[in-house]
């Protein structure tokens, strides 16, 4: 199937691309919508330097468009830009692992133009998930955090099986979710299946009160 995915280049979108491509589908264009708006209730937010890397590492095509990242607003900037490209593939893959809110609105706009709506990691339970990115070799780190329990200290560690554990059980003592899917932290991909060569980052903090924490300053090398 021909198949655009809309990605942010975090945990997410990457695992669902990686799905798609490993049972054979044919990806055109990656699809993605960078908002303005630190609390984009629709869209995940990365440095941009750090997501045209992970684009170049995947060798597909990205369309990008900028948004206000406004409630509902958002949507509009989604549909324009499912528009340029709905002629061009069959299917729209998203990364929702359990948000109704993005993955009802996005499955009706691929219902206007006639496309399948693809959810690879949709109702994934959060150990599942990490499992899954673990075994088959991604390297995630952490780019913001939003929750008591999890310091900035976080911000940059790769997640590796070691890792994971001590996650797990900070999540049981402060019970947060563990796939972030509350806002507890948003991720972004160093390497996975696909990428050309490792990305390599340097980085600043910045912190907003003691639970909001920011990876700022990105530098790709």
């Amino acid at each position: 199937m021909k198949l655009a995915v809309l990605f942010s280049g975090g945990k997410d979108s990457s695992l669902a691309l990686h799905k798609v491509l490993k049972r054979g589908d044919d990806v055109k264009f990656l699809l993605n919508v960078f908002p303005k708006n630190e609390d984009s209730f629709m869209f995940h937010k990365q440095d941009f330097g750090l997501l045209e890397a992970q684009v170049e590492r995947l060798g597909i095509e990205m369309i990008s468009v900028e948004s206000e990242g406004r409630k509902e607003e958002e949507l509009d900037d989604l549909r324009k830009l499912i528009g340029k490209i709905k002629d061009d593939v069959e299917g729209i893959v998203v990364g929702g692992i359990a948000s109704s809110y993005q993955g009802t609105r996005i499955e009706k706009i691929c219902g206007e133009f006639g496309l399948e709506f693809v959810a690879p990691i949709l109702d994934y339970e959060s150990e599942k998930l990490w499992e899954e990115l673990l075994a088959e070799g991604f390297e995630v780190v952490m780019i913001k955090i939003a929750s008591d329990g999890i310091g900035k200290e976080w911000l940059g560690r790769v997640i590796d099986r070691e890792a994971f554990g001590e996650l797990k059980n900070l999540a049981e003592k402060y019970k947060f979710r563990l796939d972030f899917e509350g806002g507890e932290a948003e991720s972004c991909v160093l390497n996975m299946p696909g990428y050309s060569k490792r990305i390599e980052i340097d980085f600043e903090i910045e912190s907003e009160g003691e639970f909001r924490h920011f990876m700022r300053g990105v530098r790709v090398r």
